[in-house]
């Protein structure tokens, strides 16, 4: 099975390219492709995923772009590109992770997006979507990865921009575009930094010659940084997590297929597949390590004012995917990956479950919900365990990545740590904050729901949950409390045993960190969470609102700091209209000016002094006598005048 994992992404693939170009009049035969081109993937990953439990190890490539690199001899040395796939346990895992959640993402969008009138071309870019992170899963070396991760990019861009005759979406999807593009550029740069200094870009070439000490070691840690910018791209990172609040103007299932299995785990995902290369560089690690952490702290910060449903579960995204880069960049790649495997299941659930609350009342604002647990039953209950899940409760699966986490920061950078613990509480208190806010109490909402953007037609109070939407959550349930039970301490924790299988590269294990288990640290961490619970409760128990609103007016300054995003949105709005567009306009002059002004000078001048000379050449024999003669005159008077001299 291993061997063909590479059909796992054509199967999407023929599925977008028959709603494309065939199916995309019958909304039904497009879902139904959908649907079934990814279930297929899921089968085979399920087949790839039990042979790499057996040991099953698979690489293969191919020639595909040979180049003349010198000359010797007076002749062209040729140096090849490849492509290829491998499969190994972090491939394994993240096959499964991101065909399960596609499939239950395309069945809920059959009730969520029913009647829109981009149904048909929603699903093609969906399964684009799914084929391009894929793609990137399975790639085998950085060039290869690179085609993919720009794929994710443009497909990200499309179904963002969904609903693109809205002008929120439209900006929203460039601004995802654009801003990721930032860091694309940053990994572009370091993978040719990387190639110029060590003439490979497969893995396990990279890992043997950083090992080797073959790559010397600033060049090692340029080029590593480089290529984490892409991921603090593609993942949300701090400086460049602007873009993530705002793709929520797409559908709620984009969100959470975006924010659970592909894009912006793709940046957590290569920062863990070049894992064996990074361990060999102390500098980068410690600033994967730092931005993570710094990340998952300020995002929860801004989580904590929202009143947009799904842009709380944005900032929520970004935090914990802070956690998984502070995992990796401590060394504790298998924690991060176990966050990631354990957030794919609560987060999606959460997105959805927030698209069937969007669904029933018609809108994102959360103060303007409330009771709905009596309309919305099995939402209100499966959201609650994706809560519990998030805010890191035993038994459920966020506690055992979360604290495995924790133990691997207090072990190696216990300032770290203490803005991990932080970033607890801020997140049990939020997603609570989201949970009593949108259930409890009464509904607080116009009487007649009208759905924006969903294309429903209109009725009064709100509507129910169809089959097709319930079912994913449902299921999504169910990993949201046991997934976490694989890589419990207590049995060994075989999940990290088995994802870090994958960094050992030609035998050589490498230095990863396993804390053990501390009764302390994860008495501790719940101890923290409860309180951020606690406080919510407080606040906003019951569906109250008062206590919150009271506070936010003590505490203006500060509210509108975190409601305004710390106002980095007008930073970088400031930066382009004056910085970068003051830049380009003294470009512009000096090179419409200057550069231009030197070549058009030289021409006029040349023009002029041609026009003038040419009438010297006016084919008159009289006037050409008349020049002889004047020449003649002249030269005798010259010859005078020496004479006389003398």
């Amino acid at each position: 099975m291993a061997s063909i994992a590479w059909v796992i992404p054509l199967c999407p693939l023929a599925a977008f390219l028959l709603i494309a170009f065939g199916a995309r009049r019958s909304h039904q035969l497009s879902a139904s492709l959908g649907i079934i081109g990814v279930a297929i993937s899921f089968a085979l990953s399920i087949g790839v995923f039990m042979e790499t439990l057996a040991g099953v190890r698979f690489s293969q490539s191919i020639d595909w772009l040979p180049f003349p690199s010198s000359i010797q001899n007076g002749q062209p040395v040729l140096r090849t590109f490849f492509v290829g796939f491998q499969v190994d346990s972090l491939t394994s895992i993240m096959l499964v992770v991101v065909t399960s959640v596609s499939l239950l993402v395309q069945i809920y969008s059959l009730g969520y997006m029913a009647g829109d009138k981009g149904f048909s071309r929603y699903y093609a870019f969906i399964s684009l979507f799914t084929m391009s992170m894929l793609g990137l899963v399975l790639a085998n070396n950085l060039l290869a990865i690179y085609i993919f991760w720009e794929l994710v990019g443009l497909c990200s861009y499309l179904l963002i921009g969904h609903w693109h005759d809205r002008p929120e979406a439209a900006a929203a999807a460039k601004k995802a575009f654009l801003v990721t593009r930032v860091g694309d550029v940053g990994f572009l740069l370091g993978i040719l930094f990387l190639y110029w200094h060590s003439g490979t870009l497969e893995f396990t070439e990279l890992a043997a010659r950083a090992a080797a000490g073959a790559i010397p070691a600033s060049a090692l840690t340029v080029g590593l940084v480089l290529v984490f910018c892409g991921a603090v791209g593609k993942s949300a990172q701090f400086p460049l997590h602007v873009w993530l609040p705002d793709a929520m103007e797409g559908p709620t299932p984009v969100s959470a297929l975006i924010h659970a299995a592909t894009m912006v785990a793709a940046g957590v995902y290569l920062m863990a597949r070049i894992f064996p290369i990074l361990e060999h560089s102390p500098t980068a690690l410690l600033v994967v390590a730092v931005i993570g952490a710094f990340t998952a702290f300020f995002a929860a910060t801004m989580g904590l004012v929202a009143t947009d449903i799904k842009r709380v579960l944005a900032y929520s995204t970004v935090s914990q995917l802070g956690y998984m880069m502070l995992a990796i960049g401590l060394g504790a790649m298998g924690a991060g990956i176990f966050h990631l495997f354990n957030h794919a299941f609560f987060k999606a659930l959460l997105f959805l479950g927030a698209g069937s609350v969007i669904h029933a009342v018609g809108t994102n604002e959360m103060f303007e919900m409330g009771g709905l647990r009596k309309r919305l039953p099995v939402t209100a209950v499966t959201m609650t365990i994706a809560a519990v899940s998030l805010a890191g409760i035993p038994p459920l699966s966020g506690f055992w990545s979360k604290d495995e986490i924790l133990g691997a920061a207090l072990v190696a950078q216990p300032g770290l740590f203490v803005l991990a613990l932080m970033t607890v509480g801020l997140t049990a208190f939020y997603m609570f904050r989201v949970i009593f806010l949108t259930f409890g109490g009464e509904y607080r909402g116009p009487a007649q729901a009208r759905p924006h953007p969903d294309p429903l037609p209109e009725g009064e109070g709100t509507h129910g949950e169809p089959l097709s939407m319930k079912i994913p959550l449902l299921i999504l349930a169910i990993p949201s409390v046991v997934s976490g039970l694989w890589g419990m301490p207590f049995i060994g924790n075989p999940f990290g045993h088995f994802v870090e299988s994958s960094a050992a590269v030609g035998g050589v294990t490498p230095h990863l960190l396993h804390a053990p288990f501390n009764p302390m640290i994860a008495g501790l961490s719940v101890l923290v969470a409860l309180g951020g619970i606690g406080v919510a409760w407080a606040m906003y128990g019951g569906g109250k609102t008062e206590v919150g609103a009271s506070l936010s007016a003590r505490f203006r300054l500060i509210h509108q700091i975190l409601l305004q995003r710390y106002y980095m949105d007008d930073l970088y709005n400031w930066l382009v209209t004056r910085v970068v567009l003051g830049i380009a306009r003294v470009a512009t002059f000096f090179d419409s000016y200057v550069i231009d002004g030197t070549v058009n000078g030289t021409g006029a001048v040349t023009i002029l002094l041609g026009s003038t000379l040419r009438r010297a050449q006016s084919g008159q024999v009289q006037t050409y006598a008349w020049v002889l003669f004047a020449g003649i005159l002249a030269l005798a008077a010259i010859v005078a005048t020496l004479r006389v001299s003398r």
